[in-house]
């Protein structure tokens, strides 16, 4: 099973990039994040075209996530338990026994805010949600932007990253917090010491100068660890013309 996943930054703007690239690379499932419209507007028959089915949750202008897949989805969630989902960032379904969530968390910044409150008390949730998931002990894979820097190889300048939301050390201890429940934080298990990327923002030549974050992260319980063979980043994407600040990251799990 080959799992993708990519902040795409509106998928109306960036659809013949999205559709180009999976007519290329054929992952089994793609996980959408920040897809910047309402279920009813997305392109689900463009994607339809290639042979997947669509799972939405949208909203106007902001956030939205979705999850294609080849094969059919089952027993589907839109939002973490305890959640008004007044924002669309997650959605979760069944494919081929593993459990597939999109997650788009909040950025939070600035710090001190009512956003940071709101990014601290959603990682909670998700947290939350996850020690149950693992209670279950079946496959999962939980992919998506998470808007956290784990540690300084994750970040060009760390210094200058200390006070974001995505770097702070609350946000930081509450990310690991996570990973000591017992996922896997798949690249990272595979690329211990690698430099990488999968974000570049648009301003300052972030992307020439390949100044850029690993904020894109695949979380997987146990039983897909087991069967994890490779967790890469596809930076190509992010090279070509009009496209998103965020790049596919891809997790295979053997059969």
């Amino acid at each position: 099973m080959l799992v993708s996943s990519w902040n795409v930054n509106s998928v109306r703007a960036r659809l013949p990039l999205i559709t180009g690239w999976l007519e290329k690379t054929q992952p089994d499932v793609l996980l959408l994040q920040e897809i910047k419209c309402q279920t009813e507007d997305f392109p689900a028959l463009n994607f339809e075209a290639l042979g997947y089915k669509t799972y939405v949750s949208g909203q106007k202008s902001y956030n939205g996530v979705a999850i294609l897949s080849k094969k059919t989805a089952k027993d589907i969630i839109t939002s973490l338990p305890d959640d008004d989902a007044a924002q669309a960032r997650y959605i979760e379904a069944t494919i081929e026994g593993v459990r597939i969530a999109s997650i788009y968390a909040p950025n939070g910044n600035p710090l001190g805010t009512e956003k940071y409150d709101y990014k601290i008390d959603w990682m909670k949730k998700l947290k939350n949600h996850i020690k149950n998931l693992l209670s279950q002990e079946k496959p999962f894979i939980l992919g998506g932007d998470y808007n956290v820097i784990s540690t300084e190889k994750d970040v060009y300048d760390p210094k200058g990253w200390e006070k974001d939301a995505l770097f702070s050390p609350q946000t930081r201890e509450l990310w690991h917090e996570i990973l000591h429940l017992g996922v896997t934080e798949a690249f990272r298990a595979l690329h211990p010491e690698e430099i990488a990327y999968t974000f570049w923002d648009y301003q300052g030549g972030a992307w020439p100068r390949n100044l850029g974050l690993r904020i894109d992260h695949f979380l997987l319980s146990p039983e897909s660890t087991d069967r994890l063979e490779s967790c890469t980043i596809d930076s190509t994407p992010r090279a070509q013309e009009k496209a998103s600040d965020h790049t596919p990251i891809l997790v295979s799990l053997k059969s």
